[in-house]
């Protein structure tokens, strides 16, 4: 039995006065004289004058009768009885279970019949019933299933349901093993509910009730992954107060703990806690602190935990050298974090992809590319396959190196011996090649990936199409936004924004209006920068007309009423030559729309009035 209950359980005063009253009699007298709300049906005397098929009353009597001769009678019900079946109500399911205490299956059959053949809910208290029925005759995993099925029905109900309480309630009516509560902490922790299994300790407890070690190792598992470091320790004072004693399990996961909150200086005192209940350090113990200690840069006494192990005759594994590696690494000393690896393999062990990713990440991180490639081969000739993590270390470690082709050419070298690429790699390549201006280089890579079915994401599309736009290479951008909407993708803002100004920086203004046009319909919005390139290009192409109801346009549709196209329009209507009355008419024309002059515009008015008076005077003289 998982959990042990004392001759006679401690209540509370305050868990006293909760409870609901109810007689002391038997149980199923108690039952039948409760009123439930969501029964059906009411016990009226008139009924005994209706035929037996008619009658309510014989509901229950009349199923439990048919579930004795097998499992096939529920569903070949006589037509005549189907007619009660709508008076079976939460009250007359409960009085059925009662009847099947000793016959687990006949309970769990009845029970599936209700739920899935007549599609009603059962009620918690109906679940806490059935649950407890199939603990009592060991039938763990059933009871254990229909609990969690019970608390993720409730756990989002609008009103408050306490499993814990209810569970309780039913034990003075039906069999029951305590170590329905021992399960209920499981269930919760299962379900990822991690608070409500530690009320459910602390209630379980309250009550008299002492729970399995291995429930509340569970416990304090699912609290130590939740962070909730304050609430393993009070776990584990409580199992100390009511006699759970705990295993080597419960001292590696409050090991953890420590490592976690950060006091690693009360390990000793700790240790000595572990000796005295008659439990010597296990290498997941050494291992957890080792790694603990590396992490916050406390080597030394990693080392002195390393060399206390032979003494105590816990052999390092693995796992141990790793993360003194690995604090080695982090300290930049990657001769002896080598050292250790030969060390690893002279004791007999074997490197796994954790040891090889440790040292390759360590030289990749100093700069020497050839030191990790050569691990990366002695790892494939191992028979160890590297996986994405280690494929994109180095590829990375290259990139920053600046030395891009040598990371095309390794992974064609990877791809040879076998190893798979990862996505991953592949946009790290795409990208990297796009903002060293390499983007042909990046769509040949693109050509040859694609055929080992490599779709680009969004992101990716946007980077290539940026690049070949930024070396006024717009052909190339539109088709790669072409491939973009026959790939069902939508392009963004980012997309037209590029091939716009693209366009518009290469005369390609009316290109550039049209494709607005298609990203309004597509139901993007323009933003300044596309207002800036489009209204520049038209006026570097003398459209002065088109620039002028290009301001007008965005600044009424979208009011975007940018300054610099303003003065742009400007400038250009003063260097074409505009005399000053229609200039005066263009400026009354913006200021309409919301546009006012600033200095630029009022310097620009001042150099076109004194170029006129130049002019006048010169033509005056001669």
């Amino acid at each position: 039995m998982l959990v042990t209950a004392p001759k006679k359980p401690f209540y509370s005063f305050n868990y006293i006065l909760s409870r609901p009253f109810s007689s002391s009699s038997s149980s199923s007298s108690s039952l039948q004289t409760t009123h439930d709300s969501d029964s059906k049906t009411l016990s009226n005397s008139l009924y005994h004058f209706l035929p037996r098929t008619r009658n309510p009353n014989n509901v229950v009597n009349f199923i439990y009768s048919s579930l004795k001769k097998g499992k096939s009678h529920l569903t070949l019900l006589p037509h005549d009885f189907k007619g009660l079946l709508p008076h079976l109500g939460a009250h007359e399911i409960t009085r059925v279970l009662l009847r099947c205490q000793s016959d687990s299956l006949t309970a769990l059959t009845f029970f599936s019949w209700v739920k899935q053949d007549l599609g009603i809910k059962p009620s918690t208290d109906n679940y806490c019933l059935v649950v407890h029925i199939l603990a009592w005759n060991k039938k763990f995993s059933h009871a254990m299933k229909l609990l969690c099925e019970l608390i993720e029905s409730v756990k989002d109900s609008s009103h408050s349901v306490d499993v814990f309480q209810d569970l309780l309630s039913c034990t003075e009516v039906c069999n029951w093993d305590p170590v329905v509560f021992d399960m209920l902490i499981k269930a919760y922790v299962k379900m990822g509910l991690i608070i409500k299994g530690y009320r459910t300790f602390i209630k379980t407890v309250e009550v008299g009730f002492v729970p399995s070690v291995i429930s509340c190792n569970c416990l304090l598992n699912g609290l130590l992954k939740l962070n909730c470091i304050n609430q393993c320790w009070l776990v584990y004072e409580e199992m100390g107060r009511v006699g759970i004693r705990p295993n080597s399990y419960t001292f590696n996961i409050l090991t953890h703990v420590f490592c976690k909150d950060g006091d690693v200086d009360k390990v000793n005192e700790f240790f000595e806690r572990m000796e005295e209940e008659g439990f010597n350090p296990d290498l997941v113990t050494y291992n957890t602190l080792i790694s603990s200690y590396c992490k916050k840069g406390r080597l030394n006494d990693a080392f002195y935990l390393y060399r206390i192990m032979y003494r105590r005759r816990v052999l390092p594994d693995v796992v141990t050298y790793t993360a003194l590696m690995n604090g080695l690494c982090k300290q930049g000393k990657m001769k002896e974090a080598h050292q250790l690896f030969h060390q690893l393999i002279h004791r007999g062990l074997s490197p796994d992809v954790v040891s090889y990713n440790t040292l390759i990440c360590g030289y990749c991180k100093e700069g020497k590319l050839g030191e990790s490639k050569s691990l990366l081969y002695e790892m494939i000739g191992s028979g160890i396959f590297p996986g994405n993590y280690t494929c994109q270390v180095i590829v990375e470690g290259y990139g920053k190196e600046g030395r891009l082709l040598s990371a095309l050419n390794l992974v064609v070298e990877l791809q040879r011996f076998g190893v798979s690429i990862s996505r991953d790699v592949y946009d790290y390549l795409l990208v990297a090649l796009c903002h060293d201006n390499r983007p042909f280089a990046a769509k040949n890579l693109l050509e040859r990936i694609s055929e080992d079915n490599y779709v680009p994401d969004m992101e990716i599309y946007n980077e290539l199409i940026e690049s070949f736009c930024k070396c006024d290479s717009a052909a190339d951008a539109l088709l790669l936004k072409d491939q973009m909407v026959d790939r069902n993708m939508k392009p963004s803002l980012f997309t037209y924004r590029a091939l716009i100004c693209c366009l518009c920086r290469i005369s390609r203004s009316k290109e550039a209006t049209s494709l607005m046009e298609e990203m309004l319909e597509s139901g993007v919005l323009p933003d300044q920068l596309i207002c800036q390139a489009l209204i520049h290009g038209h006026c570097k192409e003398k459209n002065i007309n088109k620039a002028e109801s290009l301001l007008g346009f965005f600044a009424k549709e979208f009011q975007i009423f940018d300054t610099e196209s303003y003065n742009a329009v400007f400038s250009f209507f003063c260097e074409d030559g505009g005399d000053l009355p229609k200039l005066m008419e263009l400026q009354d024309r913006l200021l309409k729309l919301g546009f006012a002059p600033n200095s630029l515009t009022c310097k620009t008015v001042i150099q076109r009035l004194r170029k006129g008076v130049e002019s006048n005077n010169k033509n005056y003289v001669e």
